[in-house]
């Protein structure tokens, strides 16, 4: 079934018809053979100016198809008849009507039946909805995927759109299914994009510069700017909202009707009896003075507010700590809490919720608000979502695929969210609250948590969630991710086996503790090895494995220990490795004395941006942890105890890579390390999907303990640092 795209403006002189015509020849270009694009013709003021955008003469209109389908005459075939071919972009264009004399006998049933039948035969199925709030417009819109809204960056144009967007919502269509194209977006003297971002409750989902050279040329010619003037500015935004399109298939509303108190069928019946004159003054700017009634969505939070408050009234659910762990209290209070919700439910509702699947629906939000994570249990039970950022109640951010993307989903208020963080930290012993605004935590399945809270969060309570991986990555994974390749990854287990002292790098995010959760694979069993972590997360596959995790203070102040404590402390526990989750602090120091006291093969992360970023980054947080050592002395400790540098970056794609694997060969002279590259990643461009094209390759260089992995019953030779061109 075709995605179905409206774009609408009660305000003329937005440029509607043009961002129409040109995203389609933009949408038509990007698909592969055999999808297609229809361009639907269905302003019923102005018809016509679409053809004349293309240069096309149709000599008949869909509206002449009416009376045969009243008759019962009709038939899917017949609408081939009316439908013009744009070669140029292999696009089709269909007119509802050519004159304003067939607009009276358009009938918004024909519409929709007519819509029914082209979605089975295109991929996208682009409308100019026109300026008018009418029959036809609201037949189109019940059938539409997606809402745009054009606009230009003025008082008049941003009012009137938000307008719209109230109509369009008494009407029960969600504000989830809109969104803003903002055309001349950098006219001088105009409102600016954030000014009017703030100003309406829609994103702006593409930012049209001004070319009024380029465009007007186009325009007089009949040729579509995108196809005129391919690398002009306003091209390649209307290329990017195209290319948007098909790749965020979570911007289209499959479900477009809500069942609520009203239906929309009832609402659309109740709005089209009212007198046009009406309609015509609010397609005009004009303004009817109404008693402003509550969306569909707020009522629906003011139910969820109000059943949800009642269930923890009527079964104490503040206090969930005392089953953690027994899964056979949990699943009774699980029990106990749906039956609750279900008997507020059919007292509260009344005929608001009103089918059995919405029912449902909302009975497992509320479960989920009282028992899990609300709207994040979902979010963390999708495998293919690696963070979860909320920055405050209405605005939740996830990133997947490499990609941040803003998801639909929303807290009922900002209390909730302080009550989902205190949730996740209560199990650790730990808390937040305005003496202690800022807390680090975990989830049950190792994910990373960070909050935030006001005062220091001006935005709302703030929730970073950096979910842990469920499916433990092996080296080949790494491989199939194109991340390394295989004589990186045989390198690296080498080196481990080998008891080489490694510190992987990397900036945030850039899989630094994926790395190291891999590298601690090829530890040989029978070896005792010690992690220390700040919320522990590291996941090894090893039978001695001894954790250690650093605790925050009491409400007191006191009573925190931290993680070079902790490293002090396994000194004594005769560990055969110590792997750190990341140093950060006065650990730096200690660690780099164990790994040159005989805790050879010990390894940890350190945010950095380049191998050489290590060594002053080690500096820094030796220097910076009061201990006064002088720098030179601190360089040969570094020089004599790290082997190995494992870096890692995150690419524009979303990608993750070992971009370098860089030997320490000592002191070059009084002040400076030598580094040797071994292993470097080289990029050569990005290709038409914007994915990162390049090669892993050798320098070169020989690896100065080459003699050490042979030693161990490594293969490699001098050939294998061949330099490779």
């Amino acid at each position: 079934m075709a995605q179905v795209i409206s774009i609408f403006s009660t305000k003329g002189g937005v440029g509607r018809t043009f961002i129409v015509t040109n995203l389609a020849v933009a949408l038509a270009q990007k698909l592969t053979k055999g999808k297609k694009v229809l361009l639907f013709d269905t302003d019923l003021q102005l018809p016509g100016n679409m053809a004349m955008l293309l240069n096309l003469k149709p000599k008949k209109s869909l509206a002449d198809l009416i009376p045969d389908w009243q008759k019962g005459n009709y038939s899917p075939s017949q609408i081939g008849e009316y439908i013009l071919h744009y070669p140029a972009a292999n696009m089709d264009l269909l007119p509802l009507i050519l004159t304003a004399e067939e607009r009276p006998y358009v009938d918004e049933k024909f519409i929709s039946c007519v819509l029914n039948d082209l979605s089975k035969e295109y991929e996208f199925i682009v409308c100019d909805s026109g300026r008018t709030f009418n029959k036809a417009l609201i037949a189109i819109l019940e059938q539409t995927n997606l809402i745009l809204l054009a606009i230009n960056p003025d008082v008049l144009s941003v009012y009137q759109a938000k307008e719209d967007i109230k109509m369009l919502q008494s009407l029960y269509f969600p504000a989830k299914m809109m969104r803003v194209v903002l055309n001349r977006a950098e006219s001088t003297g105009a409102v600016s994009w954030q000014e009017v971002r703030v100003a309406l409750p829609c994103d702006i989902i593409s930012r049209i510069p001004s070319e009024g050279r380029v465009v007007g040329s186009a325009l007089n010619r009949g040729i579509p700017v995108v196809l005129d003037s391919p690398r002009s500015r306003v091209s390649i935004v209307l290329n990017k909202l195209a290319e948007d399109l098909l790749t965020h298939p979570d911007f289209f509303i499959t479900h477009k009707k809500l069942e609520a108190a009203v239906s929309i069928t009832e609402k659309k019946k109740e709005f089209l009896e009212e007198d046009t004159s009406s309609l015509e003054s609010l397609s005009l700017g004009g303004r009817k003075p109404t008693e402003r009634k509550l969306t569909d969505e707020e009522k629906i939070d003011d139910l969820k507010q109000r059943v949800h408050k009642r269930v923890i009234q009527e079964l104490d659910l503040r206090r969930l700590d005392h089953v953690a762990g027994d899964m056979a209290k949990i699943a009774e209070l699980r029990r106990k809490t749906m039956k609750a919700i279900n008997t507020a439910l059919t007292d509260e509702a009344g005929t608001l919720i009103s089918s059995r699947e919405e029912r449902e629906r909302f009975i497992k939000e509320i479960s989920d608000e009282i028992l899990g994570l609300g709207p994040l249990e979902d979010l963390i039970n999708d495998p293919e979502i690696t963070d979860i950022l909320v920055n405050n109640k209405n605005q939740i951010y996830i990133e997947k695929h490499g990609k941040l993307e803003l998801v639909s989903k929303r807290f009922v208020s900002n209390e909730q969210v302080r009550q989902i963080i205190e949730r996740i930290i209560a199990p650790l012993g730990r808390r937040v609250d305005e003496s202690v605004p800022m807390v680090d935590g975990r989830l049950s399945d190792g994910s990373r948590v960070n909050a935030i809270i006001p005062p220091l969060s001006l935005t709302g309570p703030t929730l970073t969630i950096r979910k842990f991986s469920r499916e433990r990555l092996k080296v080949n994974d790494l491989e199939r991710l194109n991340a390394l390749n295989n004589i990186m990854g045989e390198f690296l287990k080498a080196c481990v086996i080998c008891r080489k002292n490694i510190i992987i790098s990397g900036g945030t995010g850039s899989g630094k503790t994926t790395v190291l959760n891999v590298l601690s694979e090829f530890v040989p069993e029978g070896e005792r090895v010690i992690t220390i972590e700040d919320a522990a997360e590291l996941k090894l596959d090893h039978q001695h494995w001894i954790r250690l995790e650093s605790r925050p203070p009491n409400i007191e102040g006191k009573g925190a220990i931290f993680v070079h404590d902790l490293f002090r402390n396994s000194l004594r526990m005769r560990p055969d490795r110590i792997i750190i989750g990341e140093c950060r602090g006065q650990e730096a120091l200690d660690m780099l004395q164990a790994m040159n006291t005989g805790h050879d093969g010990s390894m940890t992360t350190i945010h950095a941006n380049s191998t050489q970023d290590v060594l002053a980054r080690l500096d820094s947080l030796i220097l910076m942890s009061g201990i006064e050592i002088p720098l030179r002395a601190i360089r040969e400790m570094i020089a004599s105890s790290i082997d190995m540098i494992v870096h890692t970056a995150r690419f524009s794609d979303g990608s993750r890579k070992i971009t370098q694997i860089t030997e320490i060969t000592g002191m070059t002279d009084e002040m400076h390390i030598g580094l040797n590259d071994l292993f470097v990643f080289k990029q050569s461009g990005i290709d038409s999907q914007g994915k990162i094209q390049g090669e892993f390759k050798t320098t070169g260089i020989l690896p100065t303990f080459l003699d050490d992995l042979r030693k161990n019953g490594s293969i490699f030779s001098e050939e294998t640092f061949k330099k490779k061109e």
